[in-house]
């Protein structure tokens, strides 16, 4: 998995600190940012966190370049709403010797590797007899149709594509570029971060946190899952491990704040 911050929004704490000014004083909009000094956009940004008011930290947004994840993360992913998406289209890229994400509890048996290694190459193969029978096909009709040689086979091989890849399995690994606002973030955090989260998609939440906290630490002071900041709202279905989860959070938010 590699997870990147590949744009966010410019000094996106002195923009929420001035969205949340306008609210609480009569600053003219002309005058948002006069005065805000690190300080005093440290202090309104915590102050939002303190009182519970969000509103003002969605207009900081954030866009992530994500790869070597798999498609059934890709489906947990996208359950988020308030975010866009753009993703590698299996449709018009061609899974020519696929990627794919080996979960650790089969790495960690050998004889469930090899089995798994085996179904991958299977599904692989499968593919691309598929291709091959239905771009032969394709190709047939798209010169009946007139279309020049090198354009009918161009035409085939995506028609051929766009109904083989329909035996690609949900480990086929894909790319993202995602953008989410904070509050969409902070939400995104409480959810995946926790230790109930699928195992893909928390190490995922983990590499955004951290590149979050890096470049907007007061906007993401209290984000993670809910057990940093208060009680486990998980009931009998907690893990258990609060204290250790708050210790694990604070370490992340400490080292990347130094």
């Amino acid at each position: 998995m590699k997870v990147s911050l590949i744009a966010h929004t410019v000094m996106p704490e002195k923009l929420v600190a001035a969205s949340a000014k306008l609210c609480y004083s009569a600053s003219g909009v002309d005058a948002l940012l006069e005065g805000l000094t690190e300080e005093k956009t440290a202090t309104f940004v915590d102050m939002l966190s303190e009182i519970g008011h969000e509103s003002p930290i969605e207009h900081a947004s954030f866009t992530f370049g994500i790869e070597g994840v798999s498609r059934s993360l890709l489906a947990q992913l996208t359950r988020h709403r308030m975010a866009s998406y753009s993703v590698q289209s299996q449709r018009y890229v061609t899974a020519n010797q696929f990627e794919y994400v080996l979960p650790p509890e089969i790495a960690a048996i050998s004889e469930a590797a090899e089995e798994y290694r085996r179904a991958m190459e299977e599904d692989q193969a499968h593919y691309d007899r598929l291709t091959a029978i239905l771009k032969e096909k394709h190709l047939v009709c798209n010169l009946e149709k007139g279309m020049s040689e090198k354009d009918a086979a161009r035409a085939a091989e995506k028609q051929a594509i766009e109904d083989a890849r329909f035996v690609l399995p949900n480990a086929c690994a894909t790319k993202i570029v995602m953008t989410m606002n904070a509050r969409s973030l902070h939400n995104f955090f409480r959810h995946r971060c926790c230790n109930r989260a699928q195992w893909e998609i928390r190490t995922l939440a983990e590499e955004m946190y951290k590149l979050c906290v890096d470049a907007a630490p007061h906007l993401f002071k209290h984000a993670g899952p809910p057990c940093v900041c208060g009680g486990c709202p998980e009931g009998k279905m907690s893990c258990g491990k609060a204290t250790e989860v708050r210790n694990h959070y604070r370490a992340l938010y400490e080292k990347k704040e130094s």
